[in-house]
């Protein structure tokens, strides 16, 4: 097809329709291939089945049917719709060659014809070259006035509306903010001729904020509307898309910057189960976790609150966190439940770094929450609590697909402001408004990049893996940083790890320093407490000397090898055990230094011998409380060898939550070409209906002539049309091939299903040759 070509031919309209023919004909004329691609286009109309085209033609032209469809349509679809209802397409046909004057050189003939055949498969637009009809609900889609398109094109811009809008009296913005609320057009007297300069609608009208339209009427302008509605504001008179410039960065610096996010996601949510696991948090009566609990676990995880609202988000969504009752429970158990880690976070703490990321990722693609709300003011000002009902958003994941999918369109490395890629959206999508304002749009990228799904404005390679069913996992790790397996011991006993550690060193270092910052370099110090933690989990002094001398690429220093040497000999001297504890010294004098403090009187310590003491404590209590008294015992099982008893903190059952929205399944092809071929069965059976019917009574066939009519079909293979109605009372037409009739039961071949199914006899009302 050329720009000058005269007829348009879309793939589902190569049968002519006859002036004045209705949808339900149009439809008729169809191709199969044409229904199943406006079925899958269309899902609601398939639900249920429509027994005839004629019920398919009705459904397409109801009012929710015809919104849903438009909610995906673009602006410049909704332009040539538009342009279409000015001609009155709804009540009279309308040719092509008066749409193509209609439109002009806003876009090329190429382009009004592809964006027809768009409108053709949707069943929004039906007809010929010659004879375009638009369905008369469409009208009521359009995002704004109809005939805003005629008019000259609006001068003002973002800018300029937002300078515009800084100068205004309360009184007058006040005017605006009514409008844009509701609808665009207001009535006044001071837009009469006359009216005095100083009064606030003739001020609007001569800043350009609102326009004349007679002595008694203003409108807002639609871009003055979108810039008070903090939407991205466009000219819904252009049929052509707004420009995205922006930066061009390389891919390998983006996912460079993408996996550094990724690493400090992974870090922070491990902070957040460990001070879980340590205090659970108790839950809302909401079921949310409150503003103060929230403080307390951003204070301790040395996690920013704004991060942390989001973090609690994604672990819950992976399933890591949950409420419920925590297993040991608080020590101020009140019987409610608590926000705690699940038995399900030991597995992910223990997985490769790539696969947790994936598993936070993944969660936050298909989250029906925006997690951004949290600390938003709700209808009774009060702040959005953090895993609460407030912050559901059912929209949220094809809200995320969108954006990101756009961001995927432009290009590897390819980056884009926040405020053009809600202006781009909002062209594509201008019924979606309200969802895509630029707050929303930065927001979620905001979300997105500390995801590392997005990093400097760019969608990384992990994030478009992840975006379009790639293998998200595999990117990821290959844009991690190579795991080293050293460290940089330095003199003030502080140990740097110059990238992420291999996971059998960092488990070693973990255990033997406390972190003091991290990052792509991390930096842990080793002190008294560090040293004893390591011994007490079963390290000896041996052990971390060949530690620090076979993994560092500094020399160790002499105070580190002091400090090993003089925790170790103090360490150990004095063992607990499980008697239900025991607390045994091979030297008495410290045993009965041990039996004269206070500390004996609190753990109710007795003497068996010289060398040996019980309690009825628990022996991690023990243990905690003679550390606290000053001395450094050891923990040891029965046969003497050191136990870890390092506490693994709280956990909660991990439990698979309800979906949080229920998103209709997809029809499969052959889904929608057997619903097809019913229609066409529904049709045929419709057309035959009374043609040589056997009734007895006007209503349902009688039961000799029904059976002697369906065995004459049986022996001459022909076809016949039966009403039928099934066990729920649904009335149906259809044409059957019989095959066989006895016990009450008719065998018969449906081409709708392709297979031969059972009727029962009373419940066929009718039964009519087809010739």
């Amino acid at each position: 097809m050329t720009d000058t070509d005269d007829t348009v031919m879309s793939p589902g309209a190569a049968a002519s329709t006859p002036s004045g023919a209705s949808l339900a004909d149009w439809l008729a004329a169809r191709s199969d291939a044409h229904l199943t691609a406006l079925l899958r286009a269309r899902p609601d109309l398939a639900v249920p089945p429509p027994a005839t085209i004629v019920v398919l033609a009705g459904r397409a032209e109801q009012r929710a049917s015809v919104a849903r469809a438009a909610d995906n349509l673009t602006s410049l679809e909704f332009g040539i719709l538009e342009l279409l209802a000015l001609e009155k397409a709804d009540e009279t046909p309308v040719s092509r060659a008066t749409l193509l004057n209609a439109v002009g050189s806003r876009v090329t003939k190429k382009t009004v014809d592809a964006t027809l055949d768009v409108l053709l498969s949707l069943a929004l637009v039906w007809g010929d070259a010659d004879s375009l009809r638009i369905v008369p609900a469409v009208v009521a889609t359009i995002p704004w006035r109809v005939g805003r398109i005629t008019e000259p094109t609006e001068t003002l811009d973002d800018a300029a509306i937002t300078a515009a809008l800084a100068q205004l009296a309360t009184v007058e913005r006040d005017i605006l903010e009514t409008l844009a609320r509701s609808t665009s057009i207001g009535r006044t007297r001071d837009a009469a001729p006359g009216t005095p300069a100083d009064r606030p609608v003739p001020r609007l009208l001569a800043a350009g904020l609102l326009r004349w339209v007679d002595d008694e009427t203003v409108e807002l302008p639609f871009q003055v509307r979108q810039v008070l509605r903090g939407e991205a504001a466009f000219d819904p008179t252009s049929l052509t898309p707004p420009a995205v410039t922006g930066r061009k960065y390389k891919p390998a610096d983006i996912n460079a910057a993408a996996a550094g996010e990724a690493l400090e996601l992974v870090r922070h949510c491990e902070d957040v189960v460990k001070v879980l696991g340590e205090a659970p948090a108790p839950a809302l009566r909401a079921g949310g976790l409150g503003v103060r609990e929230l403080r307390r676990i951003a204070k301790v995880s040395g996690v920013d609150e704004n991060r942390l609202s989001l973090l609690v988000e994604l672990l819950s969504a992976a399933e890591l966190i949950a409420s419920g009752a925590p297993d040991p429970a608080p020590p101020s158990d009140s019987g409610d439940s608590y926000w705690a880690p699940t038995t399900a976070v030991d597995n992910w703490l223990n997985a490769p770094i790539a696969r947790r990321w994936h598993t936070l990722a993944a969660g936050w693609l298909d989250l029906p929450r925006m997690p951004w709300f949290i600390g938003m003011r709700d209808s009774n000002d009060k702040p959005v609590a953090a895993l609460s009902e407030e912050v559901r958003a059912p929209s949220a994941p094809r809200d995320r697909q969108v954006i990101l999918g756009l961001l995927a369109e432009l290009g590897s490395g390819q980056a884009a402001a926040p405020a053009e890629l809600s202006r781009l959206l909002a062209w594509r999508r201008p019924r979606w408004g309200a969802r895509l304002r630029v707050h929303a749009v930065e927001r979620t990228l905001e979300e997105a990049a500390t995801l590392g799904l997005v990093a400097r404005g760019a969608l990384s390679s992990p994030g478009r893996a992840l975006l379009h069913g790639g293998d998200a996992e595999a990117e990821m790790h290959a844009s991690l940083p190579d795991p080293v397996d050293h460290v940089l011991v330095q003199a003030d006993l502080t140990v740097v790890a110059p990238g992420p550690l291999t996971p059998d060193l960092l488990e070693q270092i973990t255990l033997v320093a406390d972190i003091e910052s991290a990052g792509a370099a991390s930096m842990y110090r080793i002190s008294e407490d560090s040293v004893r933690r390591a011994l007490d989990a079963g390290m000896t002094a041996a052990e971390l000397h060949s530690l620090f001398t076979t993994r560092s690429r500094t020399p160790v220093p002499q105070s580190l090898s002091y400090l090993i040497d003089d925790v170790a000999r103090r360490h150990g001297r004095l063992r607990a055990g499980v008697a239900s504890s025991f607390v045994r010294c091979e030297d008495p004098a410290l045993l009965a230094e041990v039996l004269a403090s206070p500390v004996a009187a609190s753990l109710a310590l007795r003497a068996l011998a010289p060398t040996v003491a019980v309690s009825h404590a628990p022996l991690r209590e023990v243990l905690n409380e003679l550390r606290t008294a000053g001395f450094a015992p050891a923990g040891e099982d029965s046969s003497g060898a050191l136990v870890d008893l390092r506490p693994r903190g709280a956990r909660v059952p991990a439990r698979r939550k309800p979906p949080g929205s229920r998103v209709p399944a997809v029809a499969t092809d052959a889904q929608l070409d057997a619903v097809v071929r019913t229609l066409r069965a529904g049709d045929l059976a419709a057309s035959a209906r009374g043609r040589g019917g056997v009734r007895s009574d006007g209503s349902r066939a009688s039961s000799a002539a029904t059976v002697a009519l369906l065995n004459t079909a049986a022996r001459e293979k022909s076809s016949v049309s039966i009403g039928y109605v099934d066990a729920q009372g649904v009335a149906t037409h259809r044409i059957v091939d019989p095959v066989s009739v006895g016990g009450g039961q008719l065998d018969a071949f449906d081409p709708a299903s392709g297979s031969v199914r059972r009727f029962t006899l009373h419940r066929i009302t009718s039964v009519a040759r087809v010739d």
